[in-house]
């Protein structure tokens, strides 16, 4: 495998947006997941996505300026076809959580679930990690990535 995209809300974080007046102002980001992707970061070529544009910026300092990864604005309805535009997708490992990311999961090289992921991605998937979005669930898949695809 080349490439591992890793969705960000309910991958990277719990999957909750916290509101005040002024809209929506964080996310739960979880722990060592940033430590497990420095385990495969000089092995695979990481990406993350995200449709949530008014929360891009919260997704956008963590994982971009303070992890150093790219994160991409791309809507779910798209995610395969901006996948498909850039990577052969069966070089692909995708790790999504959401309602329509079984089809992606479906057309990719190789797919991972969060454990609170939606039905359909988990029965997509090719594996599900016992850690929930945001509880290390990134860390645990990427000891996977690594043992199955590097070990």
């Amino acid at each position: 495998m080349k490439n591992f995209i890793l969705d960000v809300d309910g991958v990277m974080t719990n999957g909750q947006f916290f509101y005040d007046k002024n809209g929506k102002t964080h996310k739960i980001f979880g722990a060592d997941d940033s430590d497990g992707l420095a385990l495969i970061n000089d092995m695979i070529n990481i990406q993350f996505v995200s449709a949530d544009k008014r929360g891009f910026d919260i997704s956008k300092k963590r994982i971009q300026d303070d992890m150093g990864y790219k994160i991409n604005l791309v809507s779910s309805k798209e995610r395969f076809s901006w996948i498909k535009d850039r990577y052969n997708p069966q070089d692909c490992i995708y790790m999504g959580d959401g309602f329509f990311d079984n089809l992606i999961m479906e057309k990719v090289g190789y797919s991972i679930a969060p454990s609170n992921a939606d039905i359909k991605a988990k029965n997509a998937a090719d594996y599900i990690t016992e850690r929930s979005g945001g509880d290390r669930a990134v860390a645990e898949a990427c000891v996977h990535v690594l043992n199955k695809f590097f070990g």
